[in-house]
């Protein structure tokens, strides 16, 4: 049975087939993606049925899955996709598309993190992850989340007050800049 896409599903499908460089009609579901996934335990939509999402033009659906949140892009379903479609790109696109469009609803705490560990990197040009994670705790309204950790880390040298300085820090800074004028506009 051949199923047929209207112009809006159609036009999903090639955008995030044009945002990873490959079309994912290839894909015929043989679920190794998942089988390999070291998170598809947590996942409500398998991957292999995220990239179906995608090419039936489901972007709804796809969009609002904790699925692409919780996603590690550790590329274990790229690496063992017999078709080489790269699935970590698809939800990397997926990530990205929701935040253009303001669907970044699913998972909040991740997106949270998300914005904060680029606005940490855009300032320091590094992570700073006493920055990072006292930020995260302050506006997950848990300051103190993470405390017995960090004093562990900070006891064996492993976690610094201040982030050492970055060579190239203003090149960076242009170079991020650029990135999210590109990423700003629409494809």
């Amino acid at each position: 049975m051949k199923i047929v896409l209207d112009d809006r599903a159609r036009a999903f499908a090639a955008e995030i087939s044009k945002m990873i460089g490959q079309n994912i009609d290839g894909c015929y579901q043989c679920g190794k993606c998942t089988a390999g996934c070291p998170l598809a335990y947590s996942m409500e939509i398998p991957p292999h049925e995220i990239v179906r999402l995608v090419q039936l033009g489901r972007q709804e659906e796809a969009l609002a899955s904790h699925t692409i949140w919780l996603c590690a892009s550790c590329e274990t379903c790229t690496s063992r996709c017999p078709k080489n479609i790269d699935i970590a790109s698809v939800m990397d696109a997926l990530r990205i598309l929701a935040f253009r469009l303001g669907r970044t609803q699913a998972e909040k705490e991740i997106t949270l993190f998300h914005k904060l560990f680029l606005q940490v990197v855009g300032r320091f040009g590094r992570v700073n992850d006493l920055r990072l994670m006292g930020k995260y705790n302050l506006l997950t309204l848990n300051p103190l989340n993470d405390w017995r950790l960090g004093q562990k880390l900070f006891s064996k040298g492993k976690l610094r007050l201040t982030a050492p300085p970055v060579k190239g820090l203003k090149e960076f800074r242009e170079l991020l800049r650029r990135v999210r004028e590109r990423e700003a506009k629409p494809s």
